[in-house]
């Protein structure tokens, strides 16, 4: 039913049984090609992690199918033929190499420039160096590299409106790597920042790269759920509040992050689908807010939106 590949380690030992493996078979027609491949993603226990089915010139089609361990991979083999309702094709069994996919994924990621700010890996600090724009975030546990829309319409925003004014007080909210924290420290010295969020692991991953940016003296972490937390609870604290998180959420908080901007105060606010854009927008208005700007890239939105000067916001509302 299946061989295994050469390799070489011992394919009899039981770290070789609970290493990720690969359940691979050519087969010669198309349509059973197929049939295999919805097979083994549908109907047999336990599914692959991954699958590719293509073809291979002059052999047939190739399908490959990955598992986490080589009991997996085997259980899956044994599964094919009562599901299929067809004899089984002769499947190969190969462990996954070994490899640092954290380095490998991070050197895939080139820099990314929005605006004055340079985003990069450690695998390119040569190339980028270490100018005013430039922010060292590596591909890790916590969401923000520049490489999404969400995050580079934020940059974008920080860019422009850091420009033409100078803000006191700053929260990120929901701050993931904290690459936005360390945007508004390159572009304003000195101003005082926060950078929160729900995730006790993000917030250990951003504190490890503002100081890798060399910004731990101008940017405090916290871990808090939305806006409940001490420092985050003082009314109209904030000139520039940050929030690169989702529509919901954003929709949910509106009122606390109402109330902890100044009169005047900017929100950047992203994480939105272009569609969900006029739902937020609303939410936003009728806390006392007006639209300045609304990017959108790659069919997500990012909003610059502006506190009303003289309306009060109530703590009720």
């Amino acid at each position: 039913m299946y061989a295994n590949a050469p390799t070489d380690t011992d394919t009899s030992n039981d770290l070789t049984q609970h290493r990720a493996t690969t359940l691979s078979a050519i087969i010669s027609d198309r349509d059973l090609a197929y049939r295999l491949a919805s097979v083994l993603e549908n109907l047999i226990e336990p599914q692959p992690t991954a699958l590719s089915l293509f073809e291979e010139a002059g052999k047939g089609w190739r399908i490959e199918a990955y598992y986490d361990s080589q009991s997996d991979a085997e259980a899956a083999a044994a599964g094919v033929e009562p599901a299929l309702g067809a004899p089984a094709p002769q499947f190969t069994l190969a462990p996954v190499p070994e490899a640092n996919w954290v380095a490998l994924s991070q050197a895939a990621l080139p820099p990314v420039t929005a605006g004055r700010f340079t985003v990069h890996g450690s695998h390119d600090t040569h190339r980028v160096g270490r100018g005013p724009g430039a922010i060292l975030i590596d591909a890790g546990e916590a969401f923000g590299t520049a490489h999404h829309a969400t995050t580079y319409g934020c940059l974008l925003a920080i860019d422009r409106l850091t420009r033409r004014r100078r803000y006191a007080n700053v929260l990120d909210l929901g701050c993931g790597s904290g690459v936005l924290s360390i945007a508004v420290a390159r572009a304003l010295p000195a101003t005082k920042i926060l950078a929160s969020d729900l995730d006790a692991q993000s917030v250990h991953v951003a504190a490890a790269n503002i100081a890798a940016n060399r910004a731990h003296d101008r940017i405090s972490t916290i871990v808090a759920s939305g806006l409940e937390h001490p420092r985050l609870r003082a009314p109209q604290n904030f000139d520039l509040l940050i929030a690169n998180i989702l529509a919901a959420p954003l929709i949910m908080l509106s009122g606390s992050i109402a109330r902890a901007t100044k009169p005047g105060g900017h929100l950047i606010l992203s994480g939105l689908l272009t569609h969900q854009a006029p739902e937020v927008i609303a939410a936003y208005r009728a806390r006392g807010f007006y639209l300045e700007q609304h990017s959108r890239i790659a069919g997500w939105s990012t909003l610059v939106m502006r506190r009303i000067n003289d309306r009060p916001i109530s703590p009720h509302h």
